[in-house]
């Protein structure tokens, strides 16, 4: 049975950010590799043509279905392209003839960045890996294939679950939906030029995070989100006489606790709330709150409630029978309501990024920048590599004060910190 299918559904995420898709919000993430020696785009480009046929799921252009969108199988293949703009930009990949991701380089860095509407970040570390290998191998490094979770070579065939829609995989309409939550506080700054998107790092040794975690009995997820709760907080207070819940959204890779290796997206977010109302909160209360709520929530039969809910969405049958057209103008406005309104900020943690070593000593740096979003204005995606941990804010403002406020905390506990911009 032929692997390269003729068209392929988007799962129930892609769905959603195929519709939502702007110049504000791109719903672009990127993945970057710094390597050692300057890019070879000749070389680069042999090595996309090479690899991605392994991904026929990902050789594909967006078309419009008469109700929903869908991903066609075309012969031809993307084209590298030298970065000359800031990052996770949009592309409209609703238009003719355009992959829903691109590969950039610049100096030593390759960058992967895609459309949420195709895949998550895991898929998005996989694609990157494979393009990594073959680069490698093509400029004559020693290296050599051997079993990896990130391995996927040009000579192997795809695993058709790879191909598979998670979400609908572990859909069961007998469980019931989770209820929403009320508006969320909003930062209330004002946003960047069309076209314009801030990128602040900040780089930590990750055995002195570790180990300050460890201090509070907490993972480095749970520690992270107790600090950056505590300065939204701060500044909430600071700013606002109306006060509302301050909400983070935490996306959680489905695939440590379901089965599954779909290379789309497969990821939920759980959004942990505390309410300035009920009174002033101290880092112990923060941190025992965020670390209990993680402990009940990252749990399979909560994710299959998210999942029950987000699937009966989408076969609503008045959903169903609406046009297109008519769902590219709601579904922003929906999104907005019912997802963006609930929550301040977003705040993942990708862990730590473990290339096969065979690979690694050729890699300096794997950095990952989350997808921009005029309704949270600000994002953190944290991602370790090697010795150090990279906290990475996107901005649509120009505003510093949470960012100062976050590593000006973190240096207070004694945490070296080297801050890069672009």
């Amino acid at each position: 049975m032929s692997l390269k299918h003729k068209w392929y559904r988007l799962d129930n995420a892609g769905r959603l950010y195929a519709s939502l898709t702007s110049a504000r919000v791109t719903t672009v993430f990127r993945i970057s590799a710094t390597l050692k020696e300057t890019i070879n785009p000749r070389i680069l480009q042999d090595s996309l043509d090479s690899i991605i046929e392994r991904f026929p799921y990902y050789q594909v252009f967006l078309k419009k279905g008469v109700f929903w969108y869908y991903f066609d199988h075309t012969n031809k293949k993307p084209k590298i392209q030298l970065e000359k703009n800031y990052p996770c930009m949009n592309f409209d990949i609703r238009k003719k003839s355009v992959f829903p991701f691109r590969i950039l380089y610049f100096g030593t860095k390759i960058s992967f960045e895609c459309s949420h509407s195709l895949t998550d970040g895991t898929g998005g570390l996989i694609f990157l890996n494979a393009l990594l290998f073959e680069y490698l191998k093509r400029i004559g490094k020693p290296i050599h294939d051997k079993k990896h979770p990130l391995t996927f070579t040009s000579d192997q065939k795809p695993n058709e679950a790879e191909f598979e829609e998670s979400f609908t995989k572990y859909y069961n309409p007998a469980i019931p939906k989770v209820k929403n939550g009320e508006r969320a506080y909003h930062l209330p700054f004002k946003l960047h030029k069309k076209g314009i998107y801030s990128i602040v790092t900040g780089i930590i040794p990750s055995n002195q995070l570790y180990n300050l975690s460890k201090q509070y009995n907490v993972s480095v997820t749970e520690f992270l989100c107790a600090i950056y709760f505590e300065v939204l907080l701060e500044y909430s207070l600071s700013k606002n006489k109306k006060l509302k819940p301050i909400v983070l959204n935490i996306p959680i890779n489905l695939r440590n606790l379901l089965p599954s290796i779909s290379m789309y997206n497969f990821f939920l977010s759980l959004t942990p709330s505390i309410d300035p109302r009920l009174g002033t909160y101290s880092f112990d209360e923060l941190i025992k709150y965020i670390h209990h709520y993680m402990q009940l929530y990252v749990d399979p039969k909560i994710m299959l409630k998210q999942i029950s809910r987000n699937i009966r969405s989408e076969r609503n049958i008045v959903l169903r029978i609406i046009p297109l057209f008519i769902k590219n103008l709601i579904m922003p406005k929906i999104y907005n309501l019912w997802a963006e309104s609930k929550y301040t900020s977003s705040i993942s943690n990708m862990g730590k990024i473990k290339l096969p070593e065979y690979i690694t000593p050729y890699i300096d740096r794997i950095e990952i920048i989350p997808p921009p979003s005029e309704g949270n204005k600000i994002k953190i995606v944290v991602n370790s590599y090697k010795d150090n941990t990279f906290l990475t804010f996107g901005k649509l403002t120009n505003d510093s004060t949470i960012e100062r406020l976050f590593f000006t905390k973190l240096k207070k506990m004694g945490l070296p910190i080297k801050i890069e911009t672009n």
